[in-house]
Order: C-alpha cells, then structure tokens, then sequence
C-alpha cells in the first residue's frame, strides 16, 4: 500500500512538471525571471507561506547566486531564446538563438507556459504578437492546456486620467484596466495587451495573461543601473534629478515580479489582467537622493527635463519610465497570491539589501590594500601602479592630514566666503562650525607642541574618517607606509562601537571589517641596498623628500627599531589571520619594481570594477592601433633600410669585381706582350723579310697559283740554303 502511494506521489510529481519558454533569456529581466524560476517548484506557491519560512526566506539573500541554478527535481524547466553570440545561462535547459519562425514555433509548441516580456527590447513586442497569434491557430491541437504571459509595462498606462479629480493620490489598480491611456511611446504595448487578452477566449485550452510591471530594479540594477554607476564612480559631486523629482514611479523588484508571474502559473487566476508593483510610493528624488546617500556623493542636483536625453547611457524608454507620474497598486496580487516579497515595502526600504545584491552580481567588491616597509623600498611607486590598474584611491597620510585639515578650515571660513545652503539648517551648521573650530584649534596647538607633527590621535581619526569615505567604501584603497606600529594599527582598525565590551571580555578587539585591508604586502630589502639605491636618486627627486642623508638613515634606523618589538605591525595583522605577502625588493634587482608588481597582482586577483569606460575602451583600441602602425612602420622602415643596404652592397661588389676585371685583363696583356717579343724578333729576323719578298714578286707577276708560286719562291730563295 506505501509503495502505490509513493509511485502515485511520484507520478503526480512528473505529471506537474512544466516546460516554461521565456524570450531573450540573456537579458536583464528576463534572465532574472529564468533564474528565479529554475529554481521554483511547480505548485509551491499553492501553499501558504509560514512565518518560520518567512524568516527563513529573510535571512538568505534575495539573489540567486549561480551555484543554486542548476536544475532541481520538480522545479520549471526553463527553455528560450538568445541573443545571438551570448552565453547560455546555467540554468536554462535549452537555448535558441538565429532560428526561423517556423522552428521557433515547434519550440513553443513543446512547452507548457510561454513568457514574452516586452519591457526591455520593444523589437520583441512584433515577435510576441507572432507568437500567440501563432499558438492560437493551433489551439485545435493542444494535448493539454497552455498558458501565454505577456510582461507589458505601467507605461501602457502612463496617461490615464485620475480616478478622482479631486484627489489625484487614489492609486489605479487592476480593476481600471479598460480606463487605461498609454504613454505615445508605447502604442505597439498596449496593442499587444489587447491582442493577447482577446485570444485567451478558450480558457481550457488556451489561458493568456497580462503583467502590467512596474520599472524593474534589483540584482544588477535595471533601469536605475545608470544612477549606481554614477554614484559608485564617484565623478559626479552630485546625482542629477531630472525635473522636479515629484513624480511617483511605480516599481518592483525583479524577483518580486518572478514571484508573481509564479503565481500566475500555479493559481492560474480568473482574472487575466494584473498589475505587478510593490507597496511603496516613491518620486523620481526618492530613488536617486536614496542612491546618493547609500553609495555616492550624498547629494542631488535638480536638472532640466531635456538634460537626460543628453545621457547617452539612457534610451528613450528608460528616459519615459522615469518620468512618468502615475499611482498603482498591485491590490488581486496583495490579496491573492502567496509571494515571498524580497522588497515589499520598496527601494527605499530596502536599500541595503539592494547595494549588496548589486555589487555582488556586478563584482564590485571593493579591493584594500596596506603596503608597508622601510623608507626608499619603492611603496609609493609600486602603490602607484596598482592604484592605476584597479582604479583604487591612493591613500597617503600627508595628503590625508593636509586635505582633513583644508576641510575644517573650509567649515570654519565665513559665511560669506562660502556657497548659502538651505534655509532651516543654520543651528546644525552652527554647532558642525564650532566643532571644526574646535578641532581645528587642537590640532595647530598640538603641531605647534611636537614641531610640525600631529599625535596619533588625530591621525587616526583622519584616517579613519577617509577609509570610511563613499569612495573608499566602494572602489576600496591602497594605504601607503600606515600603520607602522602595532598600536597605530589597532586603534585605526578597531570596532568603535563594539570596544569597550571587548575590553570587559579581555579578548582581543574586533577589528571594523568596513575598513580593515584585505591584502597587506610587506616589502623589505638590505640597509645596503636602500642605502645604495638613495644615493643614486637624482636630485631632483631627492629634493624637499626625507631622502636626505641624515633624515634617510634616521628614519631607516627608526623602522628597523620599531619592527624588532615583540608587537609589529605585522604581528597584528597575522592575529586577523591576513597574513601579509613578503617581498624582498633587493633580491629581485629590478629597479622599476615590475616583477614585485607582478607577484602582487598575481595574489591580489583581476579588478573589481566595471572595466573601461567608453572612452578607455576607445583610448585603449586607438593606443593599440598606434602600437600596431609604429610596429609596422618601424618593420617597413627596418625591410627599406635592409634593401638599401643589401643594394648598395651588390653595387660595391659589383664595382670591386669590374675592377679586378680590367686588372686581370691588364696583367694577361702584359703577360702575352712580354711573352711574345722573342717569337716577333725571330719572326722579323729570319721570316718575314724573305716573305716579303716573295709576295713583292708574286702581286708583280700575278700568276694563276699564288700559293704554289709564293712557295716555290721561297724554296728557291731560302737563305738557309744559298
């Protein structure tokens, strides 16, 4: 009997098993929606959610990292399309992209539940009415029932007349959905709902539903990418509002929307229209003055309506979504469907949560670095270059004292001298005056007491206070020679608030995990070497330093005395267990520090950042094409000079050749004359007088044989024989 039920249990398990197609699944939304999905079980939304599973639910992060997309028994299975060249997701079973639409419909006539979301690529808006218009002729021959889910936008409603004319704060909710005026932008949306509410007629067979969403945010961002990105940098010194700000956005968390287009699978609602938004009322100011003061500068700046479509980052849709003013509530959904909210009450609400999932699905961990060793070992120069290849801040306690005490100096200015701020702050701003006053004063009192030097009490405040800057916080930094003792260390890095406990436990006091370093390097090198390598700095660089001879060896002495304690700085850090990385400089023997900045880069990982900018990327392609054009010219200008220099080789050789040419002729000339002389002095003595003769007397006689005649003469006349 347990066997049957548990085969029955498992035969109902396979049967509710559901294929889900969800169009371009590399995008933002509905990538998102894929990946929530994948990992839900179908019909678990049916059941009602426990506080126990609430609090369960609130202790994870509401992002779901990549490790848990891998398929699970029981839970959808997510099939769609792609753009073409994008990776498959993990957790998609099966992936189109580049195929036609007679084979796109097969696909879709394989799968249980198909999702259109039109909110992101208005170019899928045609594609989607293909597709249920398609479905829809061949309704006749559905084994069993399918449902069709178009992801529309409360921009289809963006222009729909108030409720109540006298109070225009009464919100629409689903219930108004034939009162609807849509924004002029987005005519094909809304004609796309109608389309797709009109052929989901035969319920049995064919069910259709419309998610009108509000803007998207969550995981990487959305369309408030834009306003992260700017107050993470940190270029700007305020975040623009555009117009006055007043207008209410509605908005839901991607994973919320998920959530409802889950529970539109397994309560398959009578309802077909719904409008999915959280429970907030937030203005445009609202969303960016929350992202100013969580991750950027802290401030907003109200801009001209006209100014975002100077924002190329911007497209007219995103531009449309954050301009609209409009009041939704999501009230079938509230009262409905059994939703495990990641951000119910909102983005403001939530903030906290929202910068965490974002920067982690981004990887905008911030990198801390402390670099410490003896004076003239190259910490400056090696901190350079990392700050420049992880895009850090170069944290250095001269500039650090110098920029504190510039701001309070600022603070204390007269009003006059300074910008008017807004009306209702002037007690606040009167006490922040006396108490920069204040410090102000202590500090040049104390620099007047030690010759110049500040206490570390105030430098560690200092240097508390801009390790925990917004720009610190979010790029991170790299601390250059400080701490150098132990006690400066813990007192820089101590938890604050948690201190005084620490000290009734007796333990050892907790460091600020906000601004404690995640790497630390410890470079070193021989008194010699450092000795060496200071006297031969030109002096131009030694000039106003502590490079000095006396002021060097004074200062190399002092490190050497204080890092052979018992207590280092060193010491506390390996108390953290962050052990630091130990490079010896002088046994390396390169003066540029490339291979010590090469081991370092190698234990400290690939940025963490959000790579080139644009115009990097085209300063990058055009200092590779110049590379590229110096190589080649220099390749072409070494082939010329080759060629010329083999030619003019050939010239010489052939020239020396000619030369000894018309030697040898010369030689064997004179050869030859010399050793023809005594053949030519017998000839003219014994031959050719004779010979003469006989050809005097032959041309005079003529006869008919000259030769016969010619040889008869000189047998006849031959001296050798008269």
């Amino acid at each position: 009997m347990a066997e049957e039920e548990e085969t029955a249990a498992r035969t109902e398990k396979v049967i509710r098993i559901q294929r889900v197609f969800i169009n371009l699944l590399d995008s933002y939304s509905s990538g998102n929606i894929g990946k929530f999905l994948s990992n839900c079980v179908v019909g678990a939304s049916l059941e009602e959610i426990t506080e126990e599973e609430e609090e369960e639910d609130e202790s994870k992060s509401a992002m779901l990292d990549a490790s848990s997309s891998r398929l699970k028994e029981g839970t959808f299975q997510i099939v769609g399309t792609l753009t073409a060249g994008k990776p498959e997701p993990g957790f998609a079973l099966e992936t189109y992209s580049d195929i036609s639409r007679e084979e796109l419909l097969i696909r879709l006539l394989e799968c249980d539940v198909i999702i259109y979301n039109i909110t992101e690529n208005p170019k899928q808006v045609e594609e989607a009415l293909w597709a249920v218009s398609a479905l829809n002729e061949e309704v006749n021959h559905f084994e069993k029932r399918k449902v069709f889910i178009l992801v529309s936008t409360v921009m289809t409603w963006a222009r729909s007349k108030p409720l109540d004319p006298d109070d225009s704060d009464v919100p629409f909710t689903e219930e108004d959905y034939r009162r609807r005026k849509h924004h002029p932008n987005f005519l094909d949306h809304i004609n796309a709902e109608k389309m797709v509410l009109k052929f989901g007629k035969n319920i049995k067979k064919f069910a259709t539903y419309v998610v009108a969403a509000g803007l998207q945010y969550g995981v990487e961002g959305g369309i408030l990418h834009f306003f992260f990105k700017l107050a993470w940098l940190g270029e700007v010194p305020a975040l623009p509002v555009y117009g006055d700000g007043s207008n209410i956005i509605p908005a839901i968390h991607v994973l919320d929307l998920a959530g409802v287009i889950q529970n539109i699978i397994d309560h398959m609602p009578k309802i077909h229209y719904l409008v999915a938004v959280d429970e907030s009322v937030h203005s445009l100011e609202d969303f960016v003055k929350c992202i100013s003061k969580h991750t950027g500068p802290g401030k907003i700046q109200k801009v001209l309506k006209e100014n975002a479509y100077l924002t190329k980052d911007l497209t007219q849709e995103s531009i449309d979504h954050l301009l609209v003013n409009l009041r939704m509530e999501a009230l079938f959904v509230k009262e409905n469907f059994n939703i495990r909210w990641v951000s119910q009450a909102g983005f403001v609400e939530n903030i906290n949560s929202l910068l965490k999932e974002y920067k982690q699905s981004r990887r905008l961990l911030p990198i801390k670095i402390c670099i410490l060793g003896p004076p003239a070992v190259g910490k400056s120069s090696i901190a350079e270059v990392l700050t420049k290849y992880y895009k850090l801040h170069h944290i250095k306690l001269k500039d650090v004292i110098s920029e504190a005490i510039a701001k309070l100096e600022a603070t204390v200015a007269p009003k006059f001298a300074r910008e008017e701020d807004d009306e209702g702050e002037d007690e606040e701003e009167e006490e922040s005056v006396e108490e920069a006053q204040e410090l102000l004063d202590g500090i040049k009192e104390n620099m007047e007491q030690n010759a110049g030097r500040l206490e570390d009490q105030y430098v560690i405040r200092f240097m508390k206070e801009k390790l925990k800057s917004m720009p610190c916080r979010n790029q991170g930094y790299i601390l250059d020679g400080f701490p150098k003792t132990y006690d400066q260390a813990k007192d820089l890095f101590i938890q604050d608030d948690e201190e005084e406990e620490e000290e009734i436990k007796g333990k050892m006091s907790p460091f600020d995990k906000l601004i404690i370093p995640e790497f630390v390097c410890a470079l070193d090198a021989s008194d010699e070497f450092l000795k060496f390598r200071v006297m031969n700095l030109p002096e131009s660089v030694v000039a106003g330093t502590h490079y000095s001879q006396d002021q060097f060896l004074r200062a190399l002495s002092n490190y050497r005395d204080i890092n052979t304690e018992d207590e280092t700085v060193f010491n506390y850090f390996d108390e953290l267990e962050i052990h630091p990385v130990h490079i010896d400089v002088g046994k390396l023997e390169d003066a540029q520090n490339r291979l010590a900045i090469k081991q370092l880069i190698k234990e400290i990982g690939e940025p963490r950042n959000y790579g080139l900018t644009e115009e990097e990327k085209a300063e990058e392609e055009r200092r590779i094409a110049e590379e590229h054009m110096a190589r080649e010219a220099a390749e072409e200008a070494n082939r010329e000079h080759k060629e010329a220099m083999e030619t003019a080789e050939k010239i010489a050789r052939w020239e020396e050749w000619n030369k000894r040419l018309e030697e040898v002729k010369r030689e064997e000339t004179e050869f030859l004359e010399a050793q023809s002389a005594p053949l030519r002095n017998y000839l003219m003595t014994y031959v050719m007088p004779t010979l003469m003769q006989g050809l005097n007397e032959c041309c005079k006689a003529r006869p008919e044989d000259p030769v016969d005649f010619l040889a008869e003469y000189l047998f006849k006349n031959n001296p050798a024989t008269q």
